[in-house]
């Protein structure tokens, strides 16, 4: 079996109407980077036709039932075989070098991983002031997501995904970046390249949608930071767990 440089973990629930897409831009990414890259679909709860359609694009399918993005994400990881792992959402895209810079900047021995910058796929006021506070908050804390690539072996050392069912991204980072630091390796982000974020969400719920939740979920997020997260919980299973049933 030829040697595989990188394995691409793409979380699926119900995703059918996007998985191909996804897939797309990963093997075109690959095609730009040059390497042999694997492709695996963690499907999760799936009741449509996600496995079908991304068994036809040529992935490999695994399954995983819980309802817990971080567990979903670290199945996938567990059945890496590539060198570098990078992890993408389904309904999100990559950029054409994407994988080959993420490759370059990893084999350089300066970093121990990191994320890439998000753009969405289309634009209003609300979606651009959404976008500014995305970078801002990157640009202050350093915790870049969206897409996640660091080695195989980084992933099995620091345990896979933060096990939490929100934010898992941002405490996923923070710790790749605490490992990195101990080996004298930085976290960084993809310069040239970023991850195309859908704008799925929005097309149903609005652009503002966000904003809107944050003013009418004040009081469950200031529970959630007291301990109590039922209501916070409730609002995590609507925006993802839930969604797509």
């Amino acid at each position: 079996m030829a040697k595989i440089h990188v394995s691409v973990v793409i979380p699926a629930h119900n995703e059918e109407k996007y998985v191909e897409r996804c897939i797309g831009s990963v093997r075109r990414s690959a095609e730009h980077f040059g390497g042999n890259a694997e492709i695996i679909v963690v499907c999760n709860r799936c009741t449509d036709r996600t496995a079908e359609l991304a068994e036809k694009c040529g992935a490999r399918v695994i399954f995983n039932e819980d309802r817990c993005i971080a567990k979903v994400r670290n199945t996938g990881i567990k059945a890496a075989r590539g060198y570098m792992v990078m992890t993408i959402d389904c309904d999100n895209r990559m950029t054409e070098g994407t994988i080959r810079e993420a490759w370059r900047l990893l084999r350089s021995g300066k970093y121990i991983g990191g994320g890439a910058p998000m753009r969405f796929e289309r634009y209003s006021f609300a979606l651009w002031l959404n976008d500014l506070m995305c970078r801002g908050a990157f640009g202050l804390t350093g915790l870049y997501c969206g897409i996640f690539w660091a080695e195989r072996s980084t992933f099995e050392a620091v345990g896979g995904f933060v096990d939490k069912r929100a934010f898992e991204d941002a405490e996923t980072a923070k710790k790749l970046r605490k490992f990195g630091k101990a080996q004298g390796k930085k976290y960084t982000m993809l310069r040239k390249n970023h991850l195309i974020n859908s704008t799925r969400k929005y097309d149903e719920m609005g652009d503002w949608l966000y904003f809107k939740l944050m003013m009418q979920n004040a009081g469950a997020m200031v529970k959630a930071a007291m301990g109590d997260s039922r209501e916070y919980d409730k609002l995590i299973d609507k925006l993802f767990y839930d969604y797509n049933n």
